[in-house]
């Protein structure tokens, strides 16, 4: 009989091993259940904080980029601006000594023509001299002997021929 009661039920003992069960179950859920839920929910609060405080510090980066950005693309406009009007600058620079050159050049022109002028003058003053000297030496050589009308054609041929040598020789 010995297995017989091994093998059956008693009911004060189920009713013991739940009652003991029960026991055990609110002995865990007050001192070991609600501290581990206060923990979690602290680490969940402080995971949630993390998560914010990363998500501000990434909009902050993205905002800090795009205000880098727009800080580097006015930049980039200024320098843009800064090289058109230094262009623009050497280009009046360049067109006024083109200017300047030239006036001078014209200055140089207009007095080498001057100059030249001046030298056809003295030319012409030398030349009227020289036919004074020679229609002197033609006077006193027509005084010094008389001349018929055939002689006196050739001495004004002659001075002419030698005047044109003259003229074709300067």
């Amino acid at each position: 009989m010995q297995t017989l009661e091994i093998i059956s039920v008693n009911i004060w003992h189920i009713v013991v091993s739940l009652l003991n069960l029960l026991l055990l179950f609110l002995i865990v859920k007050k001192f070991l259940f609600k501290p581990v839920k206060k923990v979690l929910d602290s680490r969940k609060e402080h995971i949630d904080t993390q998560y914010s405080e990363a998500e501000k510090a990434l909009n902050n980066a993205k905002a800090s980029e795009r205000e880098l950005n727009e800080k580097l693309s006015a930049a980039h406009k200024t320098a843009d601006d800064i090289l058109k009007e230094a262009t623009a600058q050497a280009e009046n620079r360049r067109e006024n000594i083109v200017k300047e050159a030239e006036n001078e050049a014209s200055i140089i022109i207009r007095q080498a023509k001057a100059s030249a002028e001046l030298e056809k003058k003295k030319a012409e003053d030398e030349i009227k001299e020289q036919i004074v000297d020679v229609s002197s030496a033609l006077t006193e050589k027509l005084i010094e002997r008389e001349i018929n009308t055939e002689d006196h054609r050739k001495l004004i041929d002659s001075f002419i021929s030698e005047m044109g040598e003259l003229s074709d020789a300067e």
